[in-house]
């Protein structure tokens, strides 16, 4: 069902914990299922140069926001932004259908946090797409 580097990143999550003063903070959160992801970050000349996460949710949401901030930190936050939920599921070799939205959360922190950063340095935040969190946990029988 998981693949060994969903397992990996769940088991040994990267960027765990809060950066105290961050640069800037996001948060997403899916209430029909529960997973809330925050993201904090260090940048320093328009580099990510630190990334935290803490996210309270299944192993897919720890997964996914681990190798989210694996995939930005270093880079520019232009480059950041363009991160997709699609390269965060690709980069885990993968997430079962039901688990994509899990993705779809570790972006759009990402994306909150920069918008964060963004106004914070007096830059209007930019436009992210619309989110989609429609998935069922449930099968229904006939």
């Amino acid at each position: 069902m998981y693949s060994e580097k969903v397992l990996d990143h769940f088991q040994n999550p990267r960027n765990v914990g809060e950066i105290e003063n961050p640069d800037g903070v996001g948060q997403a959160g899916n209430p029909k299922c529960g997973d809330i992801m925050k993201i904090y970050l260090r940048v320093e000349d328009d580099v990510i140069k630190d990334i935290k996460f803490k996210t309270f949710g299944c192993a897919s949401a720890i997964a996914s926001s681990s190798m989210a901030t694996e995939l930005v930190k270093g880079r520019k936050i232009d480059e950041a932004w363009d991160l997709t939920n699609k390269a965060v599921a690709e980069a885990l070799d993968g997430l079962p259908p039901v688990k994509m939205h899990c993705s779809v959360l570790a972006e759009e922190a990402i994306h909150a946090a920069i918008n964060d950063y963004r106004m914070k340095k007096g830059l209007p935040a930019l436009e992210g797409k619309e989110y989609n969190h429609d998935h069922d946990h449930h099968i229904e029988a006939d």
